[in-house]
């Protein structure tokens, strides 16, 4: 796999890792057009760290993987060593995701992405847990990558939808703080009314 400036990074065989594709990871850092110096970016659910490598390759400063498999815990640490600037930093944490979000409360991101396996049932419990510990920074956004056939919620208390974009059967939900806080966090799971464009 090949990634912003012709960076080869390893992949392991198989659905493992299911890394993002490149029309998608091409569009989305189109829409996050940075500048990202001295920002941070959380890596969700990271895979083979396609993202991750991306965000560093393009100027990111911290970068912070979930993964819970071993093998790719370590391929993601091997892809983020050989594109890191010795100015940047990154680190790779192994295990459950619903265990491990809570312990970086106190921390905040500027860029979150967020590939479950779309089947799964992390949507709601992972933007809970974005939002309870304000893990996304005031001015930051979050993309969450789906089947366009299931979205998730359109809101999380104050974390809110901001766009959809469809790439194929891929759909891209991005949240941001909204406008207003709502107080205790509602699950506001309706489908937009507008289809994903």
């Amino acid at each position: 796999m090949r990634i912003y400036g012709n960076r080869l990074l390893k992949t392991l065989p198989g659905p493992l890792t299911r890394p993002t594709t490149g029309k998608v990871r091409t569009a989305v850092f189109n829409i996050w057009q940075g500048p990202f110096g001295g920002q941070s970016w959380l890596d969700l659910c990271a895979g083979n760290g396609s993202m991750g490598a991306e965000a560093l390759c393009r100027g990111i400063h911290h970068v912070v993987g979930i993964e819970q498999s071993g093998k790719a815990c370590a391929l993601i640490q091997a892809n983020w060593q050989k594109v890191a600037r010795p100015e940047q930093s990154f680190q790779v944490l192994r295990g459950d995701i619903l265990k491990i979000l809570p312990s970086l409360a106190g921390q905040q991101f500027d860029w979150i992405y967020f590939d479950p396996p779309y089947a799964s049932d992390l949507y709601l419990p992972v933007l809970t847990l974005v939002a309870e510990h304000k893990l996304l920074a005031p001015a930051g956004e979050m993309a969450v990558e789906h089947d366009v056939q299931s979205p998730p919620p359109i809101g999380i208390g104050p974390l809110k939808q901001c766009r959809q974009k469809r790439y194929g059967k891929t759909g891209v939900s991005f949240y941001d703080w909204g406008v207003a806080d709502e107080g205790p966090f509602h699950n506001n799971s309706q489908p937009l009314e507008t289809p994903l464009t």
